[in-house]
């Protein structure tokens, strides 16, 4: 695995090596130790979420407030997607910026997405399978969203606004200014 800081360096993509010969295909898709290794860090991944979407479905931006941040391991089962996570800690010298990578099932790449960030796709091929790891369980109290659309984020989707699918909660998502509950640069939110 070739794993590799972005703009935003907490932010890492994952180049599993891929073994394909005329029979097809194998590839390891996580491992711990080395994850592990390279961020210097532990993660407990404990639970694993798929969507299968329509092209034009974007979701998000979301995360999770503590006590149930989460760290999301985010990958392409079957399809193509752009893939954001956009840094929301408070006094970060990236605070409000983004990455994007686009994540297909023929690419094979991974996007790590840690605690502080929202993150969110948009599908650009029908029937895409979109899988994810999580280091927290899933919390309706403490789940949170940003608007897709806020300028100031300054995010290409590279799909036409009229052709976006969300959701009626994903519509209605605050911008990143008048979010009350954001993350704090500095703090430790593996240990909080």
């Amino acid at each position: 695995m070739t794993f590799t800081k972005t703009a935003i360096e907490d932010v890492i993509i994952i180049e599993p090596k891929v073994h394909g010969d005329a029979r097809g295909y194998f590839v390891e898709t996580f491992r711990a130790d080395k994850l592990e290794e390279f961020l210097g860090y532990k993660i407990n991944f404990c639970q694993d979420n798929e969507s299968k979407s329509s092209r034009g479905v974007l979701r998000g931006l979301h995360y999770q407030l503590p006590p149930h941040a989460q760290t999301k391991l985010v990958r392409v089962i079957q399809g193509r997607v752009l893939d954001v996570a956009v840094d929301i800690r408070k006094g970060s010298p990236t605070f409000g910026l983004h990455v994007s990578v686009e994540l297909s099932a023929d690419n094979k790449k991974q996007m790590l997405v840690p605690r502080g960030f929202a993150h969110g796709f948009v599908v650009f091929e029908d029937d895409t399978i979109f899988a994810y790891k999580v280091d927290n369980y899933y919390s309706p109290e403490c789940d949170r969203g940003i608007a897709f659309d806020d300028a100031v984020l300054g995010i290409d989707w590279q799909v036409m606004h009229e052709e976006l699918n969300l959701s009626a909660k994903d519509k209605m998502q605050p911008k990143l200014a008048e979010a009350n509950d954001l993350f704090e640069y500095g703090v430790d939110y593996y240990n909080v």
